[in-house]
């Protein structure tokens, strides 16, 4: 059953999940304004200690649009856990909405009016301009011009003696690159030269 209650009698439930903002939440205040019947058709929804269940975008926006009566309906019955539920499924969608219906029957200013994100229909995209472009030749070329790395593993105990000689060099300014490369050169050297 639902009831016409002074609006300073309605709590706002502090654990709401679920917010308006912004643009959004203006066209609430307006929509209020100008079809205030709704609210008693879609009342806000209370538990025993008039804290809000469902509705407290609603009732913030009637604050903002200057309603000094709400109506609301009593959900007196309900267990908290019951409670929590409908807190969460009031504020679920659970359906879509069918645009071809929307765009055919409704007005688009006016769906917008009414806080409905309105379906716009995405800009012709040109993609001929790919055809003349050899996609593989784009990509090896950007492999070509990205850096590359290596990751060095050290068994713990080498680390920190290592990490130190590389800080050391790096500070020097040494250019680590060309000395790793240089280092691996000579152990190739090496390497061919003990198999003689």
């Amino acid at each position: 059953m639902i009831h016409q209650i002074k609006i300073h009698k309605v709590k706002a439930n502090p654990n709401n999940p679920r917010l308006i903002k912004g643009d959004k939440f203006k066209k609430l205040v307006q929509s209020i304004k100008d079809f205030p019947e709704m609210l008693k058709l879609r009342p806000i929804v209370v538990n025993k200690e008039m804290v809000v269940l469902g509705g407290n975008m609603r009732l913030k926006a009637c604050i903002d649009a200057g309603l000094k009566e709400i109506w609301v309906a009593k959900a007196w019955e309900l267990t908290p856990e019951q409670e929590n539920e409908f807190i969460i499924k009031d504020n679920s969608n659970f359906g879509d909405w069918d645009w071809d219906i929307l765009a055919n029957i409704w007005d688009t200013k006016q769906l917008k009016d009414w806080g409905i994100d309105v379906w716009q229909p995405e800009e012709q995209i040109d993609y001929s301009v790919l055809d003349d472009i050899d996609l593989d030749q784009e990509i090896q070329t950007m492999y070509d011009q990205t850096k590359k790395s290596i990751i060095l593993e050290y068994p713990a105990e080498n680390f920190e003696p290592v990490k130190k000689l590389y800080d050391e060099l790096k500070n020097k300014g040494a250019d680590l690159q060309d000395l790793f490369y240089k280092a691996m050169q000579n152990y190739e050297i090496v390497k061919r030269m003990e198999k003689l």
